[in-house]
């Protein structure tokens, strides 16, 4: 205030390292002392903050706001034998519950294995097998519950008694294994059974391919020209009767496609049938279309016995064995599309072949009567082939009676064909009734109307003709 300012007098920092070796000097010597008994602590320590801290104390200004925190360390343990008995008894429910696991495991393993054995026994049935495999599974769910209530009275009560609940457990991983093992047999004694199965399915095929390498070897020794060992594959009754049956099932579908047309024109089909076949007593009314199916089948195989089909006269049609030659010929035709060859060769054998049926059974009166009342738009009348399904059914009657006269000179003989004559008695070893009607009395014999197909024979065997039975009738 007068001028003056009055002396300041530095205060003098505590230096750090001798802050810290008073430090621990205190913490060496007092050790005892702030970690003594609980009990003691609580009644009141004699000591005070100041007496805790007085060795820090010194002629040096003490340093404000420094606190020292002791961190007690956990007690230690009371006593060994409290150790003993926990780990003695941590022992005893590690047994128990590895028993239980091992148990648990052997009771699925076992119903695993009864559920394959009762699947098994299903296909095929078994019912003993399925019984006792049902039987098995309920007790194994059974003792599955059993483990589930002791598990939940071990959780609720440790000091559960486990009595007899739980076998050893290497007895339930022996049970175990054997549950797998048989689980393995099982499943393995499925496999080998579907290993069997497949292994005769295998030796079938094999078979069948075999027969097949050795037709398709006769064959191509056919093909080749090499006939002489190999004719016996296809020359055979079997063979051509099924051949036979195919043309006479086109020569139905033609002749049904003919008389829907003749109808369709306004034909009386009455008065046709009695012009082809006269005085015929039908049995039925619809019988007339037999006398129509002879028409066409009797014209179809006219020629047959001849080799050229009466297509060509005095004119050899091949050198060499005739029935090489026409084997040969029917291996080409079977493997030909008939309307493609018609369309790519008009020409050929085969094409004049058709042509001249067509003029045999389609007259050109009766041509024009048929086709004059179809719509233009539906056909185009100046051909015999504008009408699809018309010409298809013809060509395809043609290419199977083509195919049997072909097969029927491969034969050695040839095979003969005949043809019953109207009148003569029915007889059973060379005739069929076409209408299928029952056998009349015996003491009458029933005479032939007329012949629908014609009959074969081929060496010793015969092939019945199929005849309408009519006319009159006269008794012995």
């Amino acid at each position: 205030m007068n001028g003056y300012e009055a002396p300041i007098t530095p205060i003098k920092p505590p230096q750090i390292s001798e802050m810290f070796q008073k430090f621990a000097l205190a913490f060496k010597t007092k050790t005892f002392e702030f970690f003594a008994d609980e009990d003691n602590h609580n009644n009141g320590s004699h000591l005070s903050d100041s007496d805790g801290f007085s060795l820090l104390d010194s002629a040096e200004d003490f340093i404000t706001d420094q606190k020292v925190v002791v961190i007690k360390p956990d007690p230690p343990p009371n006593s060994s034998s409290s150790m003993n008995n926990g780990s003695k008894r941590g022992t005893i429910d590690t047994q128990i519950a590895e028993c239980l696991v091992s148990s648990v495991f052997a009771a699925v393993s076992s119903f695993e294995a009864s559920y394959i054995q009762l699947q098994t026994s299903q296909v095929p049935f078994v019912e003993e097998s399925v019984k006792a495999a049902d039987r098995a599974l309920v007790s194994h769910l059974q003792r599955l519950s059993d483990l589930k209530r002791f598990y939940r009275e071990l959780r609720k009560n440790p000091s559960f008694q486990v009595g007899s609940s739980l076998g050893p457990c290497l007895e339930a991983q022996v049970q175990e294994n054997q549950s797998k093992l048989r689980s393995l047999e099982t499943v393995s004694n499925r496999l080998q059974e579907e290993i069997d199965e497949k292994d005769n399915e295998v030796s079938v095929l094999r078979k069948k391919l075999t027969e097949i390498q050795w037709g398709n070897t006769k064959l191509s020794k056919i093909l080749s020209g090499n006939l002489n060992s190999a004719c016996d594959v296809l020359l055979t009754v079997r063979v051509f009767h099924s051949v036979l049956h195919d043309a006479c099932r086109a020569t139905h579908k033609f002749s049904k496609i003919l008389i829907g047309l003749m109808r369709k024109a306004g034909w009386d089909l009455d008065l046709v049938a009695n012009s082809i076949y006269p005085d015929i007593d039908y049995a039925k009314k619809g019988h007339t279309r037999f006398a129509f199916l002879s028409y066409v089948c009797l014209g179809m195989f006219r020629g047959f016995d001849s080799e050229g089909f009466s297509l060509i006269k005095n004119e050899a049609l091949c050198n060499g064995n005739k029935g090489t030659c026409s084997l040969k010929q029917l291996l080409e035709h079977i493997f030909s599309n008939p309307i493609e060859l018609l369309s790519r060769n008009q020409s050929c054998e085969f094409s004049r072949f058709c042509e001249k049926k067509y003029q045999d059974l389609i007259h050109p009166t009766m041509e024009s009567s048929i086709f004059s009342n179809l719509d233009r738009n539906e056909a185009v009348l100046n051909s015999w082939r504008s009408l699809s399904e018309f010409y298809e059914s013809f060509v395809c009657m043609a290419s199977s009676i083509w195919t049997l006269h072909k097969l029927a000179f491969s034969f050695e003989p040839v095979v003969d064909i005949f043809q019953v004559e109207r009148g003569l008695d029915f007889s059973m070893v060379y005739m069929e009734d076409v209408s299928k009607r029952d056998n009349l009395p015996g003491e009458t014999k029933v005479k032939v109307g007329f012949t629908v197909v014609p009959g074969f024979k081929i060496g010793r065997t015969v092939i019945q003709s199929q005849v309408y039975l009519g006319g009159s009738k006269c008794k012995d």
